[in-house]
């Protein structure tokens, strides 16, 4: 991904975690570490993020295909296609597609938080899937709490 140009929708730097697949459009490498931003595509019914909270990063979200439910600080809210989240730092949340086909969204990360799908990658590749207390293990290294 070092050559400027347009990149195809599904085309990126390719990472795979809980079912998702994340093609990484832009990367910290690219940006001077100011933002990274993915297009996620995620499975009907498959595992969640644990809830977390972000201490060093805002997220947000673009709903691009099918229907995300949404836990913003407790709240449940399903986003459908253009529809738009911004999780401020520090607020606690999860996401999942309580769908019957695949969702697609965009995720902005600012700062860039690609090197922490990288590594997340690497453990849902192992033979088993990790544990929570793995995940959020990695969660912490990246400034991630429980919430």
């Amino acid at each position: 991904m070092s050559e400027p140009g347009i990149i195809a929708a599904g085309e990126g730097t390719i990472v795979a975690a809980r079912g998702s697949v994340m093609a990484f459009k832009a990367i910290a490498a690219q940006t001077g570490g100011d933002f990274s931003l993915m297009e996620r595509t995620v499975p009907p019914r498959g595992r969640r993020p644990l809830p977390h909270r972000h201490v060093n990063c805002s997220e947000a979200f673009w709903v691009l295909d099918g229907m995300i439910t949404f836990v913003l600080d407790g709240v449940e809210q399903r986003g459908r296609r253009d529809d738009f989240l911004l999780v401020p730092r520090g607020a606690g949340h999860t996401f999942g597609n309580d769908g019957e086909a695949p969702a697609r969204l965009l995720v902005l990360h600012a700062p860039a938080m690609d090197a922490y799908f990288a590594e997340l990658d690497a453990l849902w590749s192992r033979e088993t899937p990790p544990s929570p207390e793995e995940e959020r293990a990695l969660m912490s290294r990246y400034g991630m709490e429980s919430a």
